[in-house]
């Protein structure tokens, strides 16, 4: 089990550690509604210091993004942030990551944790042109610092004017009196945000320093276990629960990234799904009767034909119902449409809605 540089700080915290994606993590602190409503209404701080960092070198870097990813790299300008996906030659998905610009010749990838080693094989397959690739992911630690108070809390930290930074823009700069930080206007939460990353070694001073300068909004360590649930409500996919190796982009409703403008792994092959037309589509619903709706459990409709099944599920703490995301077939994906979640051997009412559930 890999810990991250802040998992001693965790334990002295009282975190409930629990394995993850290969790692030692906090899944909650005093407790999952508690710590979501933080992120909510104030202030927290998560270590995602697991998932993963690559940086990308040298005139072909872009080239080589652009062949491996589904969303146009040739978009961004340094300084800015892109979500995109890794398409497989089947259809699917190898993972979803972020691509920083770090300058014409330099970007840094962000990939999920469980699947750093997965991805790095995979990008490097379709590295023809001798661009330089690192990866940095075991000596990267990264902070979430999510929430509307995360700017009124952290700019005492830096002489970058955060509460300026437009959302998926990033800057360089000194951090805590630690130089070279990248401080990003990126999260995983739908309630702003910033996430920071630097050098393993300074970690302890880092959040020591964050702890210290956002005392005044009660700033507090969060658990992945109110990071799902934050991420739910927004309507955000998990890979390996609403997206894997076997969803497609189009299904998962991710057309917004897949831009045929320029080719890429299996561009065709998505292109042609598209103007035909899609079998089934990643859905949001909430349950009308009571009941949570958990990954894997069927979706059928009114006469109990099964039709899909849940890839997320919850008790939304924002909005005090329950929650879920899964696929359907196309003819039951419309708002409103009501479906049947079956909850041990027991159909529940539940109906289509938009995303994001928290508005």
């Amino acid at each position: 089990m890999n810990n991250t540089a802040l998992t001693e700080k965790h334990i002295a915290l009282g975190a409930k550690m629990v394995p993850f994606a290969g790692y030692n993590m906090p899944v909650t602190y005093e407790g999952i509604n508690a710590e979501h409503a933080t992120v909510r209404n104030g202030v927290g701080v998560f270590d995602v210091s697991h998932m993963g960092e690559f940086i990308l070198k040298g005139e072909n870097a872009l080239d080589l993004i652009q062949r491996v990813t589904s969303n146009d790299a040739s978009k961004l300008y340094d300084g800015k942030v892109q979500y995109s996906c890794l398409p497989n030659h089947d259809g699917g998905i190898v993972d979803d990551l972020l691509v920083y610009r770090i300058d014409e010749k330099t970007y840094m990838l962000v990939v999920n944790a469980s699947n750093i080693e997965k991805d790095w094989n995979w990008i490097q397959q379709f590295n023809t042109n001798a661009v330089e690739m690192h990866n940095i992911s075991d000596k990267t630690s990264l902070l979430a610092i999510q929430g509307p108070k995360a700017a009124d809390a952290l700019q005492t930290l830096t002489d970058v004017d955060l509460a300026s930074m437009e959302y998926y823009t990033f800057v360089k700069g000194t951090f805590a009196g630690v130089d070279n930080v990248v401080i990003s206007a990126t999260g995983y939460t739908g309630a702003g945000g910033f996430e920071i990353y630097f050098d393993n070694e300074h970690a302890d001073k880092i959040w020591d320093a964050i702890f210290e300068a956002g005392k005044a909004q009660n700033i507090k360590p969060i658990g992945l276990g109110a990071r799902d649930t934050l991420r739910l409500e927004m309507g955000f996919c998990l890979y390996g629960n609403d997206i894997d190796d076997t969803t497609s982009p189009i299904e998962a409703g991710l057309g917004w990234i897949t831009k045929f403008s320029k080719p890429f792994t299996n561009s065709e092959a998505l292109q042609a799904q598209k103007e035909a037309g899609i079998q089934k589509k990643l859905v949001g619903f909430e349950m009308i009767d009571r009941g949570i709706p958990r990954h894997d459990y069927e979706i059928a409709d009114a006469e109990g034909n099964i039709i899909g099944k849940v890839t997320s599920g919850t008790q939304a703490p924002s909005l005090q119902k329950a929650i879920g995301m899964g696929y359907v077939a196309k003819d039951f994906s419309k708002e409103g449409t009501e479906i049947f979640i079956n909850i041990r051997n027991t159909p529940i009412k539940a109906k289509i809605v938009k995303f994001p559930f928290y508005k």
